[in-house]
């Protein structure tokens, strides 16, 4: 085991359980149990007893202090979304600053690829990369970065381009309840309102239409935070949650329309 395995600063860089897992930042719950299962199974201490004691120690380590602790972050619905939306404020504050310049091929590939052909692509890089992501502790640093970064590009093309908010405390903006910022449309004419709320509905519906749910309802959850009493907006909300085979919590939106 090399000397900057969990470590501090080893942990911090792999802050994202999708890419621990190597599992896609688009998969619900089922998927997530297959793959932990899977992963689990390979760095078993039962699967490793043949291994050299430096590579069973490790693959334990991992099982216990990395993949444990993202399944458990991302097993359930809540712990996804709070997940998803600090990955999409990364890829805001990325590409803010002009830094979201991706290293690996696939990454690369996945920033150009036709906008029809991106979540096949991914799907299908993601899983060639999974494949061998726990096979050797070198395997893994390579992989799980590499998983990582194909995870903000993912996210940077689905977002198109993204919008830089206000401060942030946490997961929610600390302005969250300014709802509108007015401007001058033009010298000398009254002040038009801008608002945020729309705009997440309107990047909600963009999320729908190419099928991307998760990301679709925590527009529209931001968008009712700032809106709380629009029936629109939670009568969406319903509708995306029951596309995402949520039924419960559609129901709970759809009531609060009505």
């Amino acid at each position: 085991m090399t000397d900057h395995a969990f470590s501090k600063d080893w942990i911090q860089k792999l802050s994202d359980p999708y890419a621990v897992l190597g599992v896609s930042v688009t998969a619900d719950d089922r998927r997530i149990l297959k793959r932990y299962r899977q992963v689990a199974k390979q760095l078993h201490p039962d699967i490793q007893v043949s291994q050299p004691s430096a590579v069973s120690a490790f693959a334990n380590q991992v099982l216990t202090h990395l993949v444990n602790p993202a399944y458990q972050k991302i097993k359930q619905d809540k712990g996804r979304k709070e997940t998803l939306a600090t990955l999409r404020f990364k890829v805001r504050r990325l590409t803010h600053k002009q830094t979201l310049t991706p290293k690996g091929d696939l990454a690369k590939a996945l920033m150009n690829v036709p906008e029809a052909n991106i979540d096949v692509f991914y799907e299908k890089s993601l899983n060639q990369l999974a494949f061998k992501q726990f096979d050797s502790q070198a395997s893994f640093d390579v992989i799980t970065a590499q998983v990582a970064e194909l995870n903000l590009v993912y996210l940077r093309r689905k977002m198109g381009d993204p919008v830089i908010r206000e401060k942030r405390t946490g997961l929610v903006a600390t302005t969250a309840t300014q709802t509108v910022e007015k401007y001058p449309s033009s010298p000398g004419s009254q002040p038009q309102q801008l608002d945020y709320a729309e705009r997440h509905r309107q990047r909600a519906q963009e999320y729908i239409r190419s099928k991307n749910y998760m990301a679709a309802i925590q527009e529209l959850k931001d968008a009712v935070r700032i809106s709380p009493r629009n029936s629109d907006f939670h009568c969406l909300l319903g509708q995306v949650y029951l596309l995402n085979n949520l039924p419960g919590m559609a129901k709970v939106h759809i009531k609060q329309a009505l």
